[in-house]
């Protein structure tokens, strides 16, 4: 088993900054990626930003210039800078681990503006 717990949601203007945080623990070593995805309401969760345990990084076209994905397999961070209303949204962090996926709780981001 793996657990994630996020940290570093809450309310922010447009044009501001949030840190996110994804701490994980358990059966870290079967972990082959870490992802963000988000969801707001009444839509699908999206696909945000990539971590491999090779350290390979990707993001989204729709932050691309604006989120930093950065850390490491057991400690992942997502550096959001001018945030856009657009943005809010429940945040989830995601294990990509043998066999199976693993997901936190979620954190709230809200943009207001």
């Amino acid at each position: 088993q793996v657990q994630l717990v996020e940290s570093g949601g809450g309310l922010v203007q447009a044009g501001g900054s949030l840190t996110l945080s994804c701490a994980a623990s358990g059966r870290v070593f079967s972990i082959y990626a870490m992802r963000w995805y988000r969801q707001a309401p009444g839509e699908e969760r999206d696909f945000v930003a990539r971590m491999t345990r090779d350290g390979v990084t990707n993001v989204a076209d729709s932050v691309k210039g604006r989120f930093t994905i950065s850390g490491n397999i057991d400690h992942m961070y997502l550096q959001m800078n001018s945030l856009k209303p657009e943005d809010t949204a429940v945040y989830y962090c995601n294990a990509f681990a043998t066999g199976q996926d693993y997901w936190g709780q979620g954190t709230q981001v809200t943009v207001s503006s």
